[in-house]
């Protein structure tokens, strides 16, 4: 039984606590949050003690591994104090919003053995697993084109906007990771990204952010990787994933509560909505996650989603923000 301490309980937050209160192999053991009745909440639901610092989380040698899950700006010095703790450590996406600040803490952490683990969920999808294993096998032959669909149900407050970095840091670094994943090693070269604030301009022009992209990436191999993203898709949380070669198509398609379908008078082939966020339509990945984790920190290894991945999707986020600025296809730096 793995005691887990567990920084950050906000939103994301509470749900990985009560996972791992859930877990017959885990046991949620401390708790904290710099809002202290947010900490005090979740401990009482899960029969956590609360610690009144990250450091004396860190401190704390009867914990085992920690779950960062806290503000962005924080992520890298929670993962720097970890490895220098000895505890393994999974730790929200992204690293960090500076590309500066995420080669600092990889230098910083370099040459330890303490496993690492980036919270990109959706490479635990069962779906998005089927398909990169598919493209793996050969199915389609040599991979050719991958469309990589995500749109989100309605926009976030402004609050949330104005600290999460932009949206191709925040939203769409998921995207790139997630092509990744099913790239298999076929690294992107070269990206060109086309990007606006289409739902609301109004907005768009207040908060200096966008809402809608289209993100053309080419890999060493040649292959063509288009990301599409919307922070407003009324129909629901739209996640798609979609890989083409000579020998056919393979698709990985969204989630629904229920199989049923109507036909009706009013409407042929009518369907359930699509699970409301990505909580729900996660939730199944977010379980299969944590697993891979306690595996890591109970056997020791790389993580399966490491450091290396998050580094390498930030940079991926920063060649889409300069093709935005220079209006042209960049080259992705990613040297060793």
């Amino acid at each position: 039984m793995l005691n887990i301490a567990l920084i950050g309980c906000g939103r994301i937050g509470r749900m990985h606590g009560a996972l791992v209160h859930a877990h017959r192999d885990a046991r949620l053991a401390v708790v904290h949050d710099p809002v202290a009745a947010a900490a005090q909440a979740l401990a009482a639901e899960t029969g956590a003690t609360v610690a009144d610092s990250a450091g004396a989380v860190f401190a704390d040698p009867g914990v085992d591994a920690v779950i960062v899950a806290s503000v962005t700006a924080t992520h890298a010095d929670y993962i720097e104090q970890a490895v220098a703790a000895g505890k393994p450590v999974l730790c929200e996406k992204p690293i960090d919003l500076d590309i500066r600040r995420v080669e600092a803490c990889r230098t910083a952490i370099a040459g330890t053995d303490v496993p690492v683990q980036i919270g990109f969920n959706r490479r635990f999808d069962p779906g998005h697993q089927a398909l990169r294993a598919a493209v793996a096998a050969g199915e389609v032959g040599r991979l050719v084109q991958l469309l990589v669909t995500s749109r989100d149900p309605e926009p976030p407050s402004d609050e949330y906007l104005l600290g999460a970095g932009g949206m191709i840091r925040d939203m769409t670094i998921h995207d790139f990771d997630l092509a990744r994943y099913v790239l298999g090693g076929d690294e992107v070269v070269e990206v060109f990204a086309h990007a606006g604030a289409l739902i609301d301009p109004e907005r768009g022009a207040r908060l200096d952010e966008v809402d809608c992209a289209m993100i053309l990436m080419r890999t060493a191999s040649g292959a063509q990787v288009l990301i599409n993203n919307a922070r407003q898709a009324p129909y629901g949380y739209d996640q798609r994933l979609e890989a083409v070669g000579p020998q056919g198509m393979l698709q990985s398609t969204n989630r629904t509560p229920h199989g049923l379908t109507r036909f009706t008078a009013d409407a042929t082939a009518a369907g359930a909505g699509y699970e409301p966020f990505f909580i729900e339509r996660y939730a199944q990945a977010f379980r299969a996650q944590l697993d891979s984790f306690l595996q890591t920190a109970r056997t020791g290894g790389d993580a399966e989603v490491g450091f290396e991945d998050g580094r390498r999707a930030l940079l991926l986020a920063e060649a889409a923000y300069a093709s935005l600025q220079q209006g042209r296809a960049v080259a992705v730096e990613a040297a060793p």
